[in-house]
């Protein structure tokens, strides 16, 4: 059916935007606001490719990646873990040692990332990690013989139930362990929180370098199971999209699930649309921020305390101001 093979693509690009929006709330929580997410995204997700470019020089090709399918797909995963928490640790650097703009620091890495990223992909053959796309999206046995019950639930790599998995984990972390309690706390005052004896740098850069991390796994995801390992310069345009993913779900990330399904069929819809013309396209790609931005102001207006930002979102701490 129409519907389901709908239904399935819009899942599969929302689960990619659900890496992004649940990194970027990681890291909001703690009360910095990573506007380089586009940048650590592309970063990643080039490490990733490269990683896998490697592995299959060392295993001597399709054959071997076959052998090893496993590692074909943990050995990019780890990778562009490393390469967005690197780029969390630099962006902490420069915003919490130092004290930079927030926005201006993450607007310079959204720019140096794109352009590494297309460096580092430059240098290596996309057929290498291309091969290894089809391990990214092989789908559970069974999903065949359930019909369309098990191509809606069933039929997705292993990167659409990380991503589920991520999201309530990092939810259950943020609102029932100790842990989430001492972040959400210095994201709403960190002088508070530091008189309390929190390390505000420490929890500061352990979510940003962990909220990297998670959000890089959107752009591999992106490459080497939507696009089935071919490497897109639109990586950085979905890293915009996870920002407003996150202000949509109102900084919670189980709630994101359904909203990331929801921007992913609205960014979809356009391909299933019959003699749409190319205006008509952007038109429906537009249509998330559009969201986004009513959202922000139904908010805005109501004011509640649950679906407003961390307090000292974007703010950086001085601990000689206490």
């Amino acid at each position: 059916m129409a519907v389901i093979t709908f239904l399935v693509s819009a899942i599969k690009f929302g689960m990619v935007l659900l890496f992004g929006s649940t990194g970027e709330t990681i890291t909001e929580k703690s009360g910095h606001l990573n506007l380089g997410l586009p940048g650590v995204m592309c970063v990643g997700t080039a490490c990733g490719c490269i990683a896998e470019a490697m592995f299959f020089d060392m295993v001597g090709g399709r054959r071997g990646m076959e052998q090893l399918s496993f590692l074909a797909v943990l050995i990019p995963i780890l990778a562009t873990l490393a390469g967005g928490a690197i780029m969390g640790l630099i962006f902490s650097f420069f915003t919490v040692t130092l004290h930079a703009n927030q926005n201006v620091t993450g607007l310079a890495m959204t720019t140096l990332g794109v352009g590494i990223s297309d460096f580092m992909i430059a240098s290596v053959d996309g057929y290498k990690f291309t091969a290894g796309a089809k391990f990214f999206n092989a789908h559970l046995p069974f999903a065949d013989s359930m019909g369309q019950f098990g191509k809606l639930f069933f039929s997705y790599g292993i990167m659409v139930y990380l991503s589920i998995a991520v999201a309530i984990v990092t939810s259950f972390v943020l609102n029932k362990t100790k842990v989430g309690l001492h972040l959400r706390a210095v994201g709403e005052n960190p002088a508070t929180a530091d008189a309390a004896g929190i390390s505000v740098t420490k929890y500061r850069y352990l979510s940003t370098c962990i909220g990297c991390a998670v959000a890089g796994l959107g752009g591999l995801m992106f490459v080497m199971d939507y696009l089935n390992g071919n490497w897109e310069y639109v990586i950085d345009a979905i890293g915009w999209l996870c920002v407003a993913l996150v202000i949509f779900t109102t900084w919670k990330p189980v709630f994101g699930i359904f909203c990331s399904i929801v921007f992913g069929a609205f960014y979809v819809t356009a391909e299933y649309v019959p003699g749409i013309s190319l205006a008509g396209k952007e038109i429906f790609k537009m249509l998330p921020y559009l969201i986004t931005i009513v959202v922000l102001v139904i908010t805005s207006i109501k004011n509640k305390k649950e679906n407003q930002p961390p307090a000292s979102l974007g703010l950086p701490y001085f601990r000689e101001e206490r």
